[in-house]
């Protein structure tokens, strides 16, 4: 893989396309004080080695999907073929091997509590080579997704408030309104979920529709809350060495307080409340292991509503946001 070294335009680019993943490279360039042609080539550039994609997410939620947290103990022979299965089921993300290998652990949105149980009770239930599964149900994110890490803030207030000025979709406006996907859908969000900023002709080839409904329905599904563009990174790229999750039990009166304090933390990649005797997860990047045992130390030792927590390095990832990663 390229050694890619971050000069302060590519560390923009990133932060932008945080803010708005579907940002013109001219607006950009504005934000950064660069030409659009600059902005574009280095996107390029990182797109092309794999270290940086812009996404289409599905807010489950919002459809009234359930969001569940997975964790199988397999045989040492089959974890990696299991978790690479998992990857390549459209209803996970976020799909990892853990400590020694035997590990996975993953994401998944169900539609219906006939998948819910097809999966858990059928699938993985039957096959021989797990040895355990846990599931609980993730019941709020702090960091992650719609909320971007703070590990990669580098623009100012302004530029940012300059970035959401010119967004080109709207905004999520709160609302308790259900949603429903309609024909097309499918295919539309299938092919941001590969390239979160695929042009609108590319989005007509794919749906089968015209370049003015394309656009009128992302903006639909955005201001409903059902969209969202996440700009999903490598950590490697941002200097980044060792990566694990976290399962962290918290009295319930402190969990909302340790839960927006962890978000505050740059090593902090994603934090969730969810169900089961580990109330918090999370998943956090370290520079290497001394910043690991430092973060374990001292930040998190100063949350005085841990009360246990549990870590697992993360040693490969199959899946991240969007579609299943190159094997």
């Amino acid at each position: 893989m390229e050694n890619i070294v971050l000069d302060e335009v590519d560390r923009g680019l990133l932060h932008a396309l945080q803010v708005d993943g579907r940002a013109p490279f001219s607006r950009i360039g504005e934000v950064l004080g660069v030409s659009d042609q600059r902005v574009a080539r280095r996107y390029r550039r990182l797109r092309s080695t794999g270290m940086l994609r812009v996404v289409g997410v599905v807010d489950g939620r919002r459809l009234g999907y359930e969001s569940w947290a997975l964790r199988l103990r397999c045989t040492p022979d089959a974890a990696a073929s299991i978790a690479e299965a998992l990857g390549r089921r459209s209803d996970t993300f976020w799909v990892h091997l853990l400590s020694g290998g035997t590990e996975i652990s993953c994401g998944a949105l169900q539609r219906t509590a006939a998948e819910r149980q097809a999966l858990l009770l059928n699938k993985l239930a039957r096959t021989n080579r797990v040895l355990s599964v846990t599931a609980h149900r993730t019941l709020h994110t702090f960091v992650g997704g719609r909320v971007g890490w703070a590990g990669l803030a580098a623009l100012s207030a302004d530029q940012v408030a300059h970035l959401e000025a010119g967004r080109g979709y709207a905004r999520h406006a709160a609302t308790d309104e259900p949603i429903t996907l309609g024909p097309g859908d499918d295919a539309l969000l299938q092919a941001l979920s590969r390239d979160g900023r695929a042009a609108h002709a590319d989005l007509a080839a794919a749906t089968g529709w015209s370049e003015s409904t394309v656009r009128r329905r992302m903006e639909h599904l955005c201001a409903a809350g059902a969209l969202f563009f996440d700009m999903d990174v490598l950590p490697t790229l941002l200097g980044y060495q060792v990566e694990a999750q976290l399962w962290m039990s918290v009295p319930p009166a402190e969990l909302d307080a340790t839960g927006h304090a962890l978000a505050r933390h740059p090593e902090v990649a994603f934090a969730g409340a969810a169900t089961g005797p580990h109330n918090l997860a999370a998943s956090i990047v370290c520079r290497d292991d001394a910043a690991f045992y430092r973060y374990l130390t001292e930040d998190l030792g100063a949350l005085p509503a841990i009360r246990q927590i549990e870590t697992a390095p993360i040693i490969r990832t199959i899946k991240r946001a969007g579609a299943q990663l190159p094997l």
